[in-house]
């Protein structure tokens, strides 16, 4: 089953805040993930919007390769700039699962 990083990015640095996404794409690819969303300006509908906040998601096959690449060397060094260059809200999520096949 996907599991799915969400992420609610505000930039404090924005060079900083560049190195971060180099590294962060870097690790990322390297252990499976993807991104479905990347730095997207929300279209708020519903609650109070936060300013200059960004939204970014990224799908990985399941929760194990999500934390691999969380508690990953590669990723690491990304968070090694990561409070210098952003604030952000990070919450890891499952997908749902696939249908089964038609029972007809």
């Amino acid at each position: 089953m996907p599991a799915y990083v969400v992420s609610e990015v505000e930039v404090i640095e924005p060079e900083l805040f560049r190195r971060y996404r180099e590294l962060a794409a870097a690790s990322i690819g390297a252990h499976g993930g993807r991104y479905l969303a990347r730095g997207a300006e929300p279209d708020v509908v519903e609650g109070e919007p936060l300013p200059g906040r960004r939204i970014v998601i990224v799908e990985f096959p399941d929760r194990e390769s999500l934390y691999r690449w969380y508690r990953s060397a590669e990723y690491a060094e990304a968070l090694s700039v990561r409070d210098r260059a952003l604030r952000r809200r990070l919450f890891f999520v499952d997908g749902v699962p696939e249908p089964a096949g038609d029972p007809r």
